[in-house]
């Protein structure tokens, strides 16, 4: 940036030096980028005709029509504001400026006037720009997190794993969060500028974007579509034909990208985990630690009663009476973003739970958060924001009514161990999973889990077995882990502890659910009478075949299987379920030979199909954090039961490091298949 008929001839931003010591060099290594609370330099290049006893004084900007103008001072001064100090080095004026570390996050232009001594301007130069996150690295910044291993993850990881599953059969897949690919910090800045709260006033939203419980508030509300520009749609259901299925999603770059391309016009689809992790790529890139959460068992309760009231038929059926609104999903993903509250009383600091997936109002938008997950572990349900309903997502109780014929409604069992089960993350020390159940509940049982139930007005019932009174006969099920694809058989087993034999009516119900428990068809139903020996066990089989599960199965794939036993002359019938989640195969991802920057390298892929039927519009698609965008690959034809298919991929690393390729593959029968592989990038 040069002008040789001006006092100021050049300016150097001195990019590469601020963003490796700000961290930001992942980011982009030409604009400068640096974080606040952390001083930063520029150079001035001036000519000989530099006139005696001049000063500089700087003016920042911000927002599209200088909404908001800050003077910097000469020098530090009384309190917490921006000030500068200049050495003069032969030919240049180095400026080193000071950010306060609660300034307003945004893009900033400097102007620098150059001052006569008798107050006028000489020159103004306003050539430079920047943009300010938060600084987790930096004490008095209210998102400081001490601890470099935990930043390294929770700031600076690129590649996630996310857990999917039933709570007693976890799997994983992989996520490219990509928060520093190029140009995705613009659109983070775009997805607070397109909220509500800046189109009805500017220059109030600029202000409070210092505060990140503001701005990750914000981030909750935008990354869904509900009621406003946000980022993605949601759909729980088939057809997704007119956008990209929640499943095929392998990352959140393509997703923001698009968002962005089409003027903010929301992307289809998205559930849960892909609300989670969009919003986990805008934090974190923001500078606020982040992690992604899966919370097992969660319960969706609408009436704030901390239950879960479920009805059903005499035929094992959802009854549209009662709260129909009320849910249990077999998992729920959120995230969790590290931060000081100085909004609430002591002892809310660290982790904030912020759920963009939209379930219920807050403040007029669909949004969680953040809430600090010491008041859900204490029961203090009057703290901001939504606390009585994250406290419900791990602590409902579930109580089932079978609806009879002349209306009459019985209660068949209550649960209040089920919800809030195996609440995970990933490890800061690899890909494996880290249990932070303890972190928002105390030990199942103990004397200090009762203590917070009353006090946040959740009903204590004393442990009961799930059996009736008389008779002693209990109902379980089990099962091996099936793969998606074969035949397989559900052991339903009645047990009779009593003195007396006992005679019963079995009734046996599988069907295809969701992940949130929506019913999508019937695949077998069995009602048989038993007849089980005092003292002795009785055992039943129901064998699933492939034919009968696959025309309603969901593409979460999962079977839940229900046993429904009543013992004539007795009130209390009992009732039990099991969700069954179907493996999937899983795609072979290898790179062969080293990995050098700019240089081509080669994927290999292949697949075998595990259906005994063909695959038709078989397509991978591939992409990783600075390897490569969103690449489709589409096979030719149909994929014969058992046929092998094996594709190559050749790209260009664009940035070094320990990098992951992620894949998926979708087709007509077959969806979500997901592979990785881990890719070390060399500068040679």
């Amino acid at each position: 940036m040069a002008n040789h008929n001006s006092l100021i001839i050049a300016t150097d931003l001195r990019s590469h030096e601020n963003n490796l010591a700000h961290r930001t060099r992942e980011i982009d290594r030409e604009r400068l980028i640096v974080r606040r609370g952390q001083p930063f330099s520029v150079a001035l290049q001036y000519s000989d005709s530099l006139p005696p006893q001049h000063h500089l004084q700087l003016v920042l900007h911000l927002g599209k029509r200088d909404m908001v103008v800050i003077k910097v001072q000469k020098d530090r001064g009384v309190g917490d504001k921006w000030w500068f100090n200049q050495q003069e080095v032969q030919d240049e004026i180095l400026l080193t400026l000071h950010s306060p570390a609660d300034a307003i996050v945004g893009q900033y232009q400097l102007s620098v006037l150059m001052m006569s001594p008798d107050g006028r301007i000489l020159e103004e130069n306003d050539q430079i720009s920047f943009h300010l996150l938060f600084n987790p690295w930096c004490k008095d910044d209210v998102v400081y997190l001490p601890d470099e291993s935990l930043l390294q993850e929770y700031v600076m990881n690129e590649d996630g794993v996310i857990y999917i599953g039933t709570w007693d059969y976890i799997q994983s897949i992989p996520w490219n969060y990509g928060q520093f690919e190029d140009y995705v910090m613009d659109i983070c800045f775009e997805v607070l500028d397109k909220s509500k709260d800046a189109g009805k006033n500017s220059e109030m939203d600029l202000e409070r974007r210092s505060d990140p419980v503001y701005v990750s508030r914000i981030i909750a509300a935008m990354v869904n579509s509900n009621g406003d520009q946000g980022v993605v749609t949601g759909r729980w259901v088939e057809p997704y034909s007119d956008g990209v299925a929640p499943y095929r999603w392998t990352g959140s770059v393509p997703i923001l990208q698009k968002w962005s391309k089409d003027r903010a016009r929301a992307v289809k689809y998205g559930q849960c985990w892909v609300f989670a992790a969009v919003a986990c790529t805008v934090l974190r890139c923001l500078g606020i630690p982040t992690r992604l959460i899966t919370n097992f068992s969660s319960a969706h309760d609408t009436d704030g009663n901390i239950s879960l009231d479920f009805f059903l038929d005499e035929k094992l059926e959802s009854f549209n009476g009662g709260n129909r609104d009320d849910s249990s999903w077999n998992f729920h993903c959120w995230v969790e973003s590290w931060m000081r509250r100085e909004d609430l009383p002591k002892g809310n600091d660290g982790w904030q739970v912020l759920d963009p997936t939209p379930q219920e109002l807050s403040d007029g938008e669909y949004r969680c958060g953040p809430c600090p997950v010491t008041a859900i572990k204490e029961g203090n349900l009057a703290v901001k924001y939504d606390a009585q309903f994250v406290f419900s997502e791990v602590n409902a109780d579930i109580i089932y009514w079978i609806v009879q014929q002349d209306g009459q409604q019985q209660k068949i069992r209550v649960d209040q161990r089920s919800v809030g089960r195996n609440i995970s993350t990933k490890s800061v020390y690899g890909d494996d999973r880290e249990d932070v159940t303890l972190h928002y509940k105390y030990p199942e049982g103990s004397l200090k889990e009762r203590e917070v139930y009353e006090k946040a007005g959740r009903r204590v019932i004393e442990p009961a077995d799930e059996t009736a009174e008389t008779g002693r006969l209990e109902l379980t099920i089990k099962h091996t882990k099936p793969v998606f694809g074969t035949d397989f058989d559900v052991f339903i087993e009645v047990k009779n502890d009593g003195e007396k034999d006992a005679h019963a009516q079995l009734t046996m119900l599988a069907m295809a659910v969701t992940y949130n428990s929506l019913h999508r068809g019937e695949c077998q139903r069995k009602t048989i009478s038993v007849n089980v020996p005092a003292q002795k066990a009785h055992r039943e089989v129901l064998r699933l075949h492939y034919d009968d599960y696959s025309r309603c199965v969901s593409e979460h794939h999962l079977i839940r299987v229900k046993a429904f036993l009543e013992v004539p002359g007795e009130n209390e019938p009992i009732m039990t379920m099991a969700t069954i989640p179907l493996s999937m195969p899983e795609l072979l991802v290898q790179v062969i030979g080293k990995a050098i920057i700019r240089k081509q390298a080669t994927a290999y892929i292949s697949f075998t199909n595990p259906l005994p039927v063909p695959l038709t519009g078989g397509v991978f698609t591939v992409e990783g954090a600075g390897l490569l965008s969103a690449t489709e690959i589409h096979v030719n034809g149909d994929i014969a039961p058992g046929q092998n298919v094996a594709v190559e991929l050749s790209f260009s690393p664009m940035r070094t490091g320990v990098r992951k390729l992620l894949v998926d593959f979708d087709s007509d029968r077959l969806k979500d298949v997901k592979g990785v592989a881990t890719v070390v990038v060399r500068k040679r």
